[in-house]
């Protein structure tokens, strides 16, 4: 039997349908999950058929709405992206840098080729190269040092970064990103870098926030979006926010990308 990798304890078997699986206890999430060094199934495309059975319930959570979902895999190995693929999903989502380049480099050409590589973390500046040699999108842009390394970076490599500006309009001390006040004192150079395109702004709500809270929070960030385009006469179409504990109260406020994880690979 394959064992399971770091992230993951061996938890059970379960019978899922009439095929049997081995399940795992992912330690970030305490969830069953499917370990990630393998697919660790007793029954053809399992995996696929889960991802596509959670797919499809979040599709019809957030129906009428049709954010494109990024399907985070941060805590997964490469099986569980070529999987998630074999589910539909063409977005991927990475927090860890080296990790997740080395990942990308493992699949086959045609995902690699199909797929869109998602920087969901905070990127530091010695790392700045290398995400935006591998990554389509960098979500976590969280100061103007941040993006003028990245516009510089990008340059190097004759290419224009897509990025989201990060917006902590909760202001808690423990997450990156702008508050409003240092966002609009530096918005207009941020989007006068030669090298990137400012998609639109990326949020990550507290994770103790009431629905409430999350309305208010999300509300405000397309507000905030829209004051910013208003002000500073630019083209702002997106918003990144909502993860797997807030994706639909996220879609109905505004959300155009949703990064879900756990929602998308647990069996609970």
């Amino acid at each position: 039997m394959l064992k399971p990798c770091s992230d993951m304890v061996l938890e059970d078997s379960e019978e899922i349908g009439n095929k049997k699986v081995v399940l795992c206890r992912n330690k970030f999430y305490n969830k069953n999950m499917f370990c990630t060094n393998g697919h660790l199934l007793y029954g053809k495309n399992l995996m696929i058929d889960v991802i596509r059975k959670n797919l499809l319930f979040i599709q019809e959570q957030i129906a009428p709405y049709t954010p494109q979902i990024i399907a985070v895999t941060k805590y997964f190995g490469v099986d569980a992206i070529i999987e998630a693929y074999g589910a539909g999903l063409r977005n991927f989502g990475e927090s860890r840098a080296l990790e997740a380049i080395e990942k990308i480099n493992s699949l086959p050409n045609e995902i690699k080729m199909n797929s869109k590589f998602h920087f969901i973390g905070h990127l530091q500046t010695n790392k700045v190269n290398k995400v935006v040699c591998n990554f389509d999108v960098i979500h976590s842009v969280d100061s103007l040092k941040l993006a003028k390394s990245i516009s510089s970076e990008a340059e190097k490599v004759g290419k224009v970064q897509d990025v989201f500006v990060q917006l902590n309009n909760a202001n808690e001390e423990q997450k990156h990103g702008f508050s409003k006040e240092e966002l609009f004192d530096c918005f207009e150079e941020i989007k006068n870098l030669k090298n990137i395109r400012v998609l639109g702004l990326m949020n990550i709500a507290p994770l103790e926030a009431d629905v409430n809270e999350l309305e208010y929070l999300f509300d405000d960030v397309q507000k905030t979006q829209i004051e910013l385009v208003n002000k500073f006469d630019c083209e702002m179409k997106e918003i990144s926010m909502g993860m797997s504990n807030d994706y639909q109260i996220a879609a109905t406020h505004g959300a155009t990308m949703l990064r879900i994880g756990r929602k998308l690979f647990s069996t609970t």
